[in-house]
């Protein structure tokens, strides 16, 4: 990475800088959003160290690295081991090499299965990314795939449908003709199938992309979906306090350049009621804990609360949506529809 060891030091003195925005106690450090992996043990430590400096930490924060199965070697993995990380998400993606070639990661197979047998031994919290609804996978193939990460005893899977991003190897080969586009159908059968095995091997599916073994869930990813503020540190990175986001520069360069002249290099927004309404209802229903009825009615009113409730009264009927005490939340049934009923039950404007 070009000017790493600027950007290091940079990121330091953003968490420095930033100090006074919060006096609430640390409970998650997340390494994320790009390849943080890059890093070696000895800056990951040293970023850990300045958030201990300038922030209160709790006594057993839960610290996460994201990370490929090509950035983990035995030895790295040991080192990382040594240090205050204690989870480790690793980006599996599949076990299956025309999977992974068709995706374009940078890993193998035998690199997938070898950095898990390594961190296992090391590690007791360990997420592992798995996508479906790959075009031809078969739902023998994708239950080969859960069957293989399970195999590992990792306590926490992350897995989402396959999307096709502009401008990448992926959908060349689809517009050429190449490999077939994914179809929601299939997307949905992996879904299902995922959910049921999961379950019988003692999963929580408890965000919509994610399952955990009890004391396994994530405490970093949770915090953002139950709405809890939040500081993001680098470039491209966002925050939330609760009234506002606000989010850095995207260009390292200017990211560096600002942060050398103690200027945070970020924009802001404050967030309407009908932002903060629309946020809750999306980031609810992806979860076990659903939307609670009392809040909607305490934070945004009696008729915005009918509102939901007239809005949802279909859902309800077609076995999508349920009320437990007084949370409305999706059903199995819904589940997989979760983003589009969501988007049914939002408010256009203020």
């Amino acid at each position: 990475m070009k000017n790493k060891d600027a950007m290091v030091l940079a990121l330091a003195k953003e968490i420095s800088l930033r100090k006074n925005e919060s006096d609430e106690i640390v409970e998650t450090i997340y390494f994320g959003g790009g390849t943080p992996s890059v890093l070696t043990t000895a800056e990951i430590v040293f970023l850990i160290d300045t958030v201990y400096q300038n922030f209160q930490v709790s006594e057993s924060p839960e610290i996460t690295l994201e990370t490929n199965p090509d950035d983990l070697s035995d030895e790295k993995i040991i080192a990382l081991a040594k240090s205050p990380i204690n989870r480790l998400s690793i980006g599996i993606q599949s076990f299956f090499e025309d999977d992974l070639q068709m995706m374009n990661r940078a890993h193998n197979s035998a690199e997938a299965k070898q950095s898990l047998t390594t961190a296992s031994k090391y590690f007791d919290n360990i997420s592992i990314d798995l996508i479906y609804g790959i075009p031809e996978m078969t739902n023998q193939k994708w239950r080969e795939n859960i069957e293989m990460a399970l195999s590992f005893g990792v306590p926490h899977i992350s897995s989402y449908a396959l999307t096709v991003e502009p401008r990448t190897a992926l959908n060349k080969l689809i517009a050429t003709g190449k490999i077939a586009a994914p179809k929601d159908e299939v997307a949905q059968a992996h879904f299902e199938i995922l959910t049921k095995i999961l379950a019988d091997k003692g999963f929580v599916h408890y965000e919509l992309s994610n399952f955990g073994k009890e004391n396994y869930f994530s405490r970093n990813n949770s915090a953002y979906w139950l709405g809890k503020k939040y500081i993001g540190i680098g470039p491209s990175a966002h925050s939330y306090n609760g009234i506002s986001r606000s989010w850095n520069i995207a260009n390292n360069n200017l990211y560096l350049k600002s942060v050398a002249e103690n200027q945070l290099p970020s924009e802001k927004e404050t967030l309407s009621e009908t932002d903060r309404y629309n946020e809750y209802i999306m980031t609810g229903f992806r979860t076990i804990w659903g939307v609670s009825l009392t809040r909607i009615e305490s934070e945004f009113g009696e008729t915005v609360l009918d509102y939901l409730l007239k809005q949802s009264a279909k859902f309800i009927a077609d076995d999508f949506l349920t009320i437990q005490d007084n949370v409305l939340k999706t059903t199995t049934k819904g589940k997989f529809l979760t983003d589009g009923i969501a988007s049914d039950l939002f408010l256009l404007n203020d």
